[in-house]
Formats: C-alpha cells, sequence, structure tokens
C-alpha cells in the first residue's frame, strides 16, 4: 500500500450562495404577501454568517430581522443597518439599554423583564413585542400570567418608560390540529389584551412551516428561518419541492490517498468540524462526481471508499450541497445522522472558512 500525503493543513470550506438566499427571500415573501418577511438570522444565520446574509436578505425583499440576543443585534446596527430587529432572549445579565438605545425591539414574557427595562436608564421608550404561550412552551407569558403582563406593559407605557408594538407567539408545528389550537389560543389572548386596554401595531405568529402552509397565521409578517436556508420545515417534502435552493455547501479536500485493493482517501474535516458520527453506515459523499460512502469520522478527518477509481491530494470531495449536481443534500445527510437540516448548517464549525459566492 502507498499513502500519499501533501497537505500539511487541510482546509474544508463552507461555499455560502448569497443567490440561493435571495431566491429563497424573494419567494418566500412572494408566497406569503401582503404579510412582509421577518429573517431569522439567529445562531450566525444558522451557521451562513450573520452580515453577508442581512446584506442579501434585505436585497431580495426581507423588512426585518429576528436575532436572539441583544449583542447580535447590535452587530447588525454596526454596520447600518436600521431596520426594526427582534431580540427576545434574555437573561439576568442583559444590557437593556445597549438594545434600546439601539432601537432593537424586545421581545418580551415576563414581568421582570419589563422591571428590567423600567430601570436600565436608557434614553429613549423601549419598543416591545409582548409574548404569549400558546402550547410550545419556548418562553412566552402563560395564558396565567398573561393579563399580567399587559397590566405592566400598560403602565410603564403610560410612564414613556416603553410603547407595545406587538402581540406575538410560536407554534409547535406538531400538526395541524395543535396549530389551529394554538392559532385560536393566540387570537384569545390578543383579544383578551385589547379588552384591558393594549393595542397592537402588528400581530405575528408564523415561522417557516405556517407561514408556508398556513395563511391565516401570517398576520403582519412570518418570521422566515430555516426555509429561507433551503429546507423544508415538512416531514413530508423537500426544499426542492417547495421551490427552495440549500444556500450552503460544504466541502472539504482529499488529504491523503491510500492505493491498495481499494482506493480509500481521507479528507480533511470531521466531527470537530460539524461532521455528525452517527449514521456512518449510510452515509456517503460526492468524489469526483461519484458518490462514495464513508467508512469512518474522526475529530479532524474522515475516511471515504473510493472503490477502484482514481483519486489525487487535493481533489475536492463535497459533503453535501443543493443536490443538483448529484451531491448529498443536508436534508439526506440529516435522515443518515437522525437529525434536522437546521442542526447539519448550524453545526458546521465557525473553524470551518465561509466562502461567499454570487
Amino acid at each position: 500500500m502507498t499513502i500519499v500525503d501533501a497537505i500539511a493543513e487541510p482546509l474544508p470550506r463552507a461555499v455560502i450562495d448569497l443567490a440561493a438566499l435571495r431566491h429563497n427571500v424573494a419567494h418566500l415573501t412572494g408566497l406569503i404577501a401582503p404579510a412582509q418577511t421577518m429573517l431569522a438570522v439567529k445562531a450566525d444565520a444558522y451557521g451562513h454568517g450573520l452580515l453577508p446574509i442581512a446584506d442579501a436578505g434585505l436585497d431580495a425583499g426581507a423588512t426585518s430581522f429576528a436575532v436572539l440576543e441583544i449583542p447580535a443585534g447590535l452587530i447588525l446596527r454596526s454596520v447600518g443597518i436600521d431596520v426594526p430587529i427582534l431580540a427576545w432572549l434574555h437573561g439576568q445579565d442583559t444590557d437593556w439599554r445597549a438594545g434600546i438605545e439601539a432601537d432593537i425591539e424586545l421581545g418580551i414574557s415576563a414581568v421582570w423583564q419589563l422591571e428590567a427595562i423600567a430601570v436600565a436608564g436608557a434614553d429613549r421608550p423601549a419598543v416591545v413585542h409582548l409574548k404569549v404561550d400558546t402550547g410550545l412552551s419556548r418562553n412566552g407569558a402563560t395564558r396565567e400570567d398573561w393579563p399580567g403582563l399587559i397590566r405592566t406593559a400598560l403602565e410603564l407605557q403610560e410612564r414613556g418608560v416603553l410603547r407595545i408594538r406587538a402581540a406575538w407567539s410560536h407554534l409547535a408545528d406538531a400538526s395541524i390540529a395543535d396549530d389551529e389550537a394554538a392559532l385560536a389560543e393566540f387570537r384569545d389572548a390578543v383579544a383578551e389584551a385589547e379588552s384591558l386596554g393594549a393595542r397592537f401595531e402588528v400581530l405575528h405568529l408564523a415561522a417557516s412551516s405556517a407561514g408556508i402552509r398556513m395563511p391565516e397565521a401570517r398576520f403582519d409578517f412570518v418570521r422566515f428561518g430555516i426555509a429561507a436556508y433551503g429546507f423544508s420545515p415538512f416531514d413530508d417534502s423537500t426544499g426542492a419541492e417547495l421551490g427552495l435552493i440549500p444556500v450552503m455547501r460544504l466541502e472539504a479536500p482529499v488529504t491523503e490517498v491510500h492505493v491498495g485493493g481499494t482506493t480509500h482517501v481521507r479528507l480533511g474535516i470531521g466531527y470537530g468540524d460539524g461532521v455528525p458520527t452517527l449514521g456512518i453506515a449510510k452515509t456517503s459523499v460526492q468524489l469526483n462526481g461519484r458518490r462514495c460512502p464513508v467508512i469512518s469520522v474522526e475529530v479532524d478527518g474522515m475516511l471515504v471508499d473510493a472503490g477502484p477509481h482514481r483519486v489525487e491530494v487535493g481533489d475536492t470531495a463535497i459533503l453535501f450541497g443543493p443536490g443538483t449536481a448529484g451531491e448529498p443534500t443536508a436534508e439526506q445527510y440529516a435522515d443518515w445522522a437522525e437529525t434536522i437540516a437546521d442542526e447539519m448548517v448550524t453545526g458546521v464549525s465557525a473553524r470551518v472558512p465561509r466562502v461567499y459566492i454570487n
């Protein structure tokens, strides 16, 4: 057996196709009109890169952004992005004042958060979206606590501390029946808040799943997350079947070629870069136009069986991509690893360079 090893430092890369992102956002925005698109860019835009994705999203018709934490919103503001930004994941150490003064709108689920805003010392009123839990239990005030949240927000609005902009919630997307029940719960909560004196400028409930298949849940805007990155939120259809194009292509170089009865090659990417180890027996990559089964995954490399075919150090393997050239998609890879495409792309390590095209 001979071993060829000519690359000292493997350089995998995640190729981010901004034209695909623009296509997806424009397609989804057209689907939900007259509702508008709030593009979810949480977790560094699902691993795609916050700022390039935000710019491309604005180009394609997104009118606002959803982040998790205030610091991500501050990054968007620091480069001059001036559209509405919603942040809703807050802790005891949240810098409320910085968020308020940067005009980052705040998702609020509990009275203690309103109390923190009241003592933050900001030089302008906070803009808040009051969240009710409609069954997902992903924060949000329970129906028991909802009236108290509304009353406290109204008191602070009267004092000039904040402005109530929205009521909102998350759907579980577990089934059509569950989502219809949650929609009814949301409508009831809004009506209850209005009976207490609240007046909402906008309402929002749907994310990717309900945004596509549940028009009655779209309200004023839809928070599109994983669908904008090219993946289906449904078990019964692929992103391609929904007219979406995957934005990320994950590639890795061949770093070693072992020639014997068959050709085994080592790729410069491993589980330290976000490659799943589960489902190896089903997994394949595309190498020189052919699907090649994966033998094993290590922390910084993976071994692939290239069969009798000629492979050279420096050739590029595609772990997943749009699928248009026969390569696996992130949705297929996710099935092999018994996970979801969201985890596949978001889990690609920050040490893998992002390369932007189009």
